[in-house]
């Protein structure tokens, strides 16, 4: 019997040197890499295979900008339409920051071409955008609030208001972006913690604040609702709202993708809360490349005490027993359990 699905989609900086060869190794649809290549050949780019085919991960080819939108949006289209129809029945998708667009492309917003030209097309606008940001955890080691560290954050951005934003909340991480100069002063400020944090996030300007509002401006032009089409599976958004399979106002839905979510805090933390709250899903699956999403889901069901989840310890006994609840698909353990035949 099938079971019903949440689909989860990743954002930037989850295409990594372990993930060269993801998509040409994992994607049984050849032509929708032929679609998204294409769109990429005529803007003078390099294609999706090409970076995904190279023999040696490089920094300056597969983090710019422009590059890792591409690959993480191919991935993640392509494990989703890998997901067994026998198996499971998606009934929403969401995303973490740049995982919205993709979450647009599993609904079927964007037809696979446009998705493509969409995400090249914000990547590279962003990037021109000012300032930074880093990340800090707001959680102890046991995945439990740690109310100390929260108040940390808070304090830094009333120290620096107007300068530095909460850009993502993110299960137990706080995501925070700014000017450079606020940025540096509260990453000083903060009491580093794990040996990691807090940690400057290369190659990102201040996304999700309003440092993109000239980014926003453009996309704005460049992408009229007319490009839109109406959800084929209900969408979460980075607020917590759904909008309705067949029944979304396509201006409105325009004006979230490329005004609010891009100059707005993204809290991916709701979006997940709501949406297992509202579909109740009998598992979560997490899109690919990579496998970072875990950690920040599993921290939010935390959070609300999904399925009787109060810590780390919890969610990793749940995880070990025959059925988990959360399949990542970037981890070639669980992706057997959730892909169909290549």
């Amino acid at each position: 019997m099938k079971k019903t699905a949440l689909v989860v989609c990743p954002g930037r900086g989850t295409y990594n040197k372990a993930e060269l060869g993801y998509i040409s190794n994992n994607c049984a649809d050849k032509a929708l890499l032929t679609q998204f290549d294409a769109v990429r050949s005529a803007v003078g780019l390099a294609s999706v295979s090409e970076l995904d085919q190279q023999s040696v991960f490089s920094r300056s080819m597969h983090l710019k900008a422009e590059n890792a939108a591409a690959l993480i949006f191919a991935a993640g289209m392509a494990d989703y339409r890998s997901i067994d129809p026998e198996q499971f029945e998606v009934v929403a998708v969401t995303g973490n920051s740049m995982g919205w667009y993709t979450a647009l492309g599993c609904a079927s917003v964007l037809a696979p071409d446009n998705g493509m030209q969409l995400v090249t097309d914000m990547a590279q606008l962003t990037a021109d955008g000012a300032g930074a940001q880093f990340i800090y955890p707001v959680i102890n080691d046991n995945w439990q609030t740690d109310a100390q560290r929260y108040a940390l954050v808070q304090q830094q951005l009333a120290l620096h208001q107007g300068e530095l934003f909460m850009s993502i909340v993110y299960g137990g991480y706080a995501v925070l972006a700014g000017s450079e100069a606020a940025v540096k002063a509260a990453m000083a400020a903060l009491p580093p913690c794990d040996e990691r944090f807090p940690l400057l996030l290369p190659g990102h300007a201040a996304f999700h604040s309003g440092f993109m509002q000239a980014a926003s401006d453009k996309a704005l032009a460049l992408w009229p609702a007319a490009r839109f089409n109406q959800p084929q599976l209900p969408l979460i958004d980075g607020r917590g709202q759904i909008w309705p399979n067949f029944g979304s106002d396509l201006a409105a839905l325009q004006r979230y993708t490329l005004q609010n979510q891009v100059c707005q805090a993204y809290d991916f933390s709701k979006a997940l809360q709501v949406a297992v709250k509202e579909f109740a899903p009998e598992r979560i699956i997490l899109l690919g490349p990579g496998a970072g999403l875990g950690g920040a889901v599993a921290q939010s069901l935390i959070q609300i005490g999904w399925q009787g989840l109060s810590s780390k310890q919890d969610f990793v006994a749940a995880q070990q027993s025959l059925q988990p609840y959360v399949l990542s698909m970037g981890m070639p353990e669980q992706r057997g359990a959730v892909a169909g035949p290549i």
